[in-house]
């Protein structure tokens, strides 16, 4: 598996770049890609596609969408793009918007880039990184930033409720099989946003001392459809909730892909704990 500082050279940054709209935002993080060598012009179009088609669920946290589409023969190789606006744009999404930061993915498989997802999920999602990140003054700074040179901080990003104790593992209210429950993180292709919301999960799972009783799945919609009866719940957008309609299981959303606190209330009301 490729780190995130492989998938996203320094050439793949851009900072205070103007766009008039959500898609020349999305243009100019194609664009980079297509500089870089990850994609074809025809990738762009599809990332744009797919928030035509399912909605502006890429908007993963406030302030930040993260554009992707499936693999096609338009992507040249697993990469990525990062584009801080000088302005914000309205993507339409209810509660995160308008976005300041537009990172792009180019996926020819939904393995490869696994460890990178985790490695920006946990950087977003650490408040003292992310605000390095939006107050870094170069692409260089950027970058060293991504690669791991970040400020220390010695409170973690994750807060559990004061008044809520460790939960007991799960037990069969769920699905049949006691020892290990399951549950999908869905999104429109399965190799982007899913795997945020699914690296965002194990580490509350993490926390919790429940990741050998519970195993995250991130899936398209198409399969989620398919797979929901084996699942305990199925976690993502409110969008994609909308277009998943009834499974047969609990459909939670999820507003903030990279809130372990949010996470963990809903991974709470999903087992009443």
């Amino acid at each position: 598996m490729e780190d995130l500082k492989d998938l996203l050279p320094v050439e793949a940054v851009r900072l205070d770049v103007r766009a008039a709209d959500w898609r020349e935002a999305i243009g100019a993080a194609g664009r980079l890609m297509v500089e870089t060598g990850a994609t074809t012009d025809e990738y762009t179009g599809e990332m744009i596609a797919n928030v035509e088609e399912n909605g502006p669920y890429i908007v993963i946290a406030p302030g930040v969408a993260f554009a992707h589409s499936r693999p096609s023969p338009a992507v040249l190789r697993t990469g990525m793009s990062w584009v801080r606006l000088a302005e914000p744009v309205e993507f339409g999404h209810e509660s995160n918007d308008p976005v300041t930061l537009v990172v792009a993915l180019a996926a020819q498989d939904s393995a490869a880039h696994t460890s990178a997802m985790a490695s920006l999920a946990r950087l977003l999602g650490d408040p003292a990184t992310a605000a390095a990140l939006a107050e870094a003054p170069t692409p260089k700074a950027l970058h060293a930033v991504l690669a791991g040179e970040r400020p220390k901080d010695d409170s973690e990003a994750f807060t559990a409720p004061e008044t809520s104790a460790t939960p007991e593992p799960p037990t069969a209210s769920a699905p049949r099989a006691a020892s290990l429950h399951k549950i999908l993180t869905v999104c429109g292709n399965g190799v982007g946003t899913s795997l945020f919301l699914k690296n965002t999960l194990e580490q509350v799972l993490d926390r919790w001392g429940w990741s050998r009783f519970v195993t995250v799945e991130a899936t398209d919609t198409i399969s989620a459809k398919g797979k929901a009866s084996e699942a305990v719940a199925l976690l993502t957008s409110r969008e994609i909730a909308r277009t998943l309609g009834d499974v047969g299981r609990p459909v939670k959303v999820v507003q903030d892909f990279t809130s372990t606190a949010e996470v963990d209330a809903v991974l709470r009301d999903t087992y009443d704990v």
